[in-house]
């Protein structure tokens, strides 16, 4: 990155501030997997990032490096592009891990979701279709829209089953 591109002037209303032990291999992963583009750094006396800004689309995602201390939390972020098995197919190739297929849901949005090497969830999604409240009711009620939201919640388990909260 050739200069500080970030700017008070593009905050939105809820941004994601994501806490890594490796804020730098997170940009790098970002930037391959969901062509984000990094806006700055700003490092600490210690070497560590203190804060740094990456944009994916019209959005900004705010990090830094947790200290060694901290326990690790990761995130869950829904990512809105143009083609939902285009961005799911380049994240896997930039090295996350499939949680849920692509699969297409009653609403007329496709998606699916993987977890970055960082354990961040990443639901990629993207409109494929413009259905009326009425249309979804009814869709709601089709078996394969049925299986498809029961495979959506239940792909969470193997991730999160038995995970510690305190």
């Amino acid at each position: 990155m050739s200069e500080n591109q970030m700017s008070q002037t593009e905050n939105r209303t809820i941004t994601p501030w994501i806490t890594t032990k490796s804020t730098e291999k997170l940009i790098a992963f970002l930037v391959s997997a969901f062509n984000a583009q990094e806006l700055g750094r700003v490092y600490n006396a210690d070497g560590s990032i203190g804060h740094a800004e990456v944009r994916i689309g019209d959005s900004k995602i705010l990090m830094f490096d947790s200290p060694a201390e901290w326990p690790s939390f990761p995130c869950f972020i829904r990512l809105y592009v143009d083609d939902s098995d285009e961005f799911y197919d380049q994240a896997i190739k930039a090295g996350a891990t499939s949680m849920t297929k692509v699969i297409t849901q009653a609403w007329g949005e496709r998606g699916g979701r993987v977890v970055d090497p960082f354990g961040n969830i990443w639901w990629i999604t993207s409109k494929i279709e413009d259905v009326s409240p009425e249309e979804m009711t009814e869709r709601s009620k089709q078996q394969k829209y049925i299986d498809a939201m029961e495979y959506a919640q239940k792909s969470f388990n193997p991730l999160l089953t038995n995970v510690k909260t305190s």
